[in-house]
C-alpha cells in the first residue's frame, strides 16, 4: 500500500500547525519550509478544510491553523480525508474489475482486512500523539528553522 504525496503534505502541514499553534500559517510558508510545491499544497489545504481539520483565515494578516484540538485530530480521518481510496487489487472496484476469478477468489477478504485494520490502527493515533512529544517536537522545530534560515 501506498499513500499519496497528498497525503504526506497533508500531514506535514498538520505536523507544521500542531507544532506552532500560536501564530496563523501561511500555505507559501509551509512550502517554503518543507521545500514543496506551493501549488500542490494550496490543493492539500483545500482539502483539509473541507475535511474541518484545518481553518483558513482571510485577510492581508490571514493563514491557516488548525480547526480542532492535535488530540481530536485522528490520522485515520486524515488518510481517509486525502485518500481517493484503497484500491489495492482490481476487484476492489467492481465496475473496472475484469477479472474471472472473482465469485471465487479468496484474495480479496484479506485484504480488504489488511486496509481495515490499517486504518484502525491509524484511527487510534492523534495528531498530539505524532508531533507533540517534547523532545520529536524540539527536534521537529530545529529542524524546520533550520529550513527557514536556508531559504533566506
Amino acid at each position: 500500500m501506498r499513500l499519496t504525496l497528498h497525503t504526506d503534505y497533508a500531514l506535514r502541514m498538520l505536523m507544521l500547525l500542531a507544532l506552532e499553534p500560536e501564530g496563523l500559517h501561511t500555505i507559501a510558508n509551509v512550502a517554503e519550509r518543507y521545500r514543496i510545491s506551493r501549488n500542490h499544497l494550496m490543493k492539500v489545504a483545500q482539502t483539509l478544510i473541507q475535511g474541518g481539520f484545518v481553518k483558513s483565515v482571510r485577510g492581508r494578516h490571514g493563514g491557516l491553523k488548525l480547526a480542532k484540538q492535535p488530540v481530536e485530530i485522528k490520522i485515520g480521518a486524515v488518510i481517509r480525508a486525502t485518500e481517493d481510496g484503497f484500491t489495492l487489487v482490481e476487484c476492489f472496484d467492481k465496475r473496472k474489475c475484469t477479472c474471472i476469478v472473482l465469485q471465487v477468489c479468496g484474495l480479496r477478504r484479506p485484504l480488504d482486512e489488511a486496509v481495515g485494520a490499517f486504518l484502525s490502527v491509524l484511527d487510534g493515533v492523534s495528531l498530539a500523539d505524532i508531533c507533540q512529544n517534547p523532545g520529536r517536537a524540539s527536534r521537529m522545530r530545529r529542524l524546520l528553522a533550520e529550513t527557514d534560515a536556508v531559504a533566506v
